[in-house]
């Protein structure tokens, strides 16, 4: 995701937390560490977001007229 800022990252990640979806653990070390993980929450979407992929996979030349759409 090399097109992402590291601010809107940082926005992103919040948003999801905030929302439930993502847990996040900070270690009091130096350099400072953080990681995410999905909650149950978040977990339980996957089936959803998966098979969002498949469909977008399966209909990528019926949606994109067989372009390769590149940003």
């Amino acid at each position: 995701m090399s097109d992402v800022s590291q601010k809107m990252l940082s926005s992103k990640l919040k948003d999801l937390e905030r929302d439930g979806l993502v847990h996040r653990k900070a270690y009091p070390e130096i350099p400072p560490r953080v990681e995410y993980s999905l909650t149950p929450l978040g977990k339980s979407l996957m089936p959803h977001v998966e098979g969002l992929i498949s469909w977008a996979t399966e209909h990528f030349q019926d949606v994109t007229g067989g372009k390769v759409i590149v940003k």
